[in-house]
């Protein structure tokens, strides 16, 4: 119970203590005018008139404090049947209140027609157009997230990452996928574009190490040869390469492409069809999935990425803090311009509720009667005659007034009757 609870539970027993002795003191001057009445009743006949009110008043103080106090005890300590209702009865009380509510405040009738009623959207969407609001949101978030990450554990994490990248990744076949995904790139010809790329990143390479070629030709020809032999072998060769790779990139026609295109088509054949290629692609998967190397690879990658998520989430200052953050303000005004984007995200928001409320609404009852269940008796009776006791009081009150009212009235028109006749 929090301290402004304790306060104000505090109060409301101080108010019920104060209408107490209000409506007891008002039972006591009625038995006092009662008393005074009836001894100088001979002598003054006025005061039948006194007598009856205060007498009416005195039975309908008796009679409402019974009805109020049976509520929560036993009258004077008497057990009498039907008095301490809801201690004796708490648990089908709660039921009861459980149930009124799932009926009346959780049906599927009610949540529709107030949420049709509301432009929940619109709302949360100007809220979060602030950014200060903004921000909060994903501060609150970035907190929340750093909280999980600290509380997982590396080791574990890790062979939940290894296991699903096994069972997703590695465990399926790799040669079928990989022979249809060759198939629609040759077929559509993006692989054009990678063959070009080489072709210039081999001519480049060509041109800016002509030497690289000097102990691939040279350096086989006999030694008694004489060196500007070797220069002149080499410098052909160089110039007939980088001829020979210029042809292929000017020519789209040109047989070595054609050529690549058909080892290319081939490998896709193989890679779906043929059982040796799609075996032999499936050992060299396992070798390298299997290599200490690459699942110390993977813990650190898992590590230096954890550790990048949580020092981008705790900095406000952080790229992705800001981003998140003008996102977050960027869709919430997006939303506040486009009433149709209003309207299907109120739409959707409002099947989910109910949605929610239809599949649990039971469950979101039984809390009320599961935690009155809970309560000790004395516990509810004293909460509840705190929450509610002070205006029960009333009742005594009036009880008392009302009842001094009849019995004046009765006997005035008694009196009428008996001196009419």
């Amino acid at each position: 119970m929090t301290a402004a609870t304790a306060d104000r539970d505090a109060e409301r027993r101080r108010a019920l203590r104060r209408m107490k002795l209000l409506a007891t003191g008002l039972l006591i001057v009625a038995a006092v005018v009662f008393a005074v009445a009836f001894a100088l009743q001979e002598r003054y006949p006025w005061l039948g008139y006194v007598r009856a009110a205060a007498e009416g008043a005195m039975v309908g103080a008796l009679a409402d404090w019974f009805a109020v106090t049976a509520l929560f005890r036993h009258p004077l300590g008497l057990r009498i049947p039907h008095t301490a209702i809801i201690p004796t009865r708490k648990d089908e009380i709660g039921e009861s209140l459980g149930e009124f509510v799932e009926t009346n405040f959780l049906s599927d009738e009610v949540v529709a027609g107030r949420l049709g009623t509301l432009d929940l959207a619109g709302a949360i969407a100007d809220w979060l157009a602030r950014p200060a609001n903004a921000r909060r949101v994903v501060t609150e978030v970035s907190g929340g997230l750093t909280g999980i990450a600290g509380l997982l554990d590396d080791d574990r994490m890790r062979d939940a990452v290894e296991a699903v990248v096994r069972t997703h990744i590695v465990e399926p076949k790799w040669g079928p996928p990989l022979g249809r995904l060759g198939d629609r790139v040759l077929a559509s010809g993006g692989h054009r574009e990678a063959v070009d790329l080489l072709l210039d990143r081999l001519d480049d390479w060509l041109a800016a190490h002509p030497e690289a070629l000097a102990q691939l030709v040279s350096g086989r020809l006999p030694s008694w040869m004489p060196s500007f032999v070797d220069r002149l072998v080499d410098d052909r060769v160089h110039a007939e390469l980088r001829r020979f790779v210029s042809d292929v990139r000017r020519d789209p026609d040109h047989r070595l492409r054609h050529a690549l295109d058909d080892y290319l088509a081939d490998v896709a054949a193989r890679l779906q069809n043929d059982p040796a290629t799609i075996e032999r692609l499936e050992d060299a998967k396992a070798r390298a999935f299997d290599d200490p190397r690459i699942r110390e690879l993977a813990a650190s990658a898992w590590s230096a990425a954890r550790a990048a998520a949580v020092d981008a989430l705790s900095d406000p200052q952080s790229e992705l803090r800001r981003r998140a953050t003008a996102a977050v303000a960027d869709a919430a005004a997006r939303v506040t311009r486009d009433p149709e984007l209003r309207a299907s995200l109120n739409t959707r928001l409002a099947d989910a509720a109910l949605h929610l409320v239809s599949t649990y609404r039971h469950d979101i009852a039984s809390i009320i009667s599961d935690t009155v269940r809970g309560w000790d008796a004395a516990e509810t009776t004293d909460k509840i005659e705190t929450q509610v006791g002070r205006d029960l009081q009333f009742i005594r009150i009036n009880g008392t007034v009302v009842g001094a009212l009849a019995g004046f009235a009765i006997y005035a028109v008694a009196t009428a009757i008996s001196a009419a006749l």
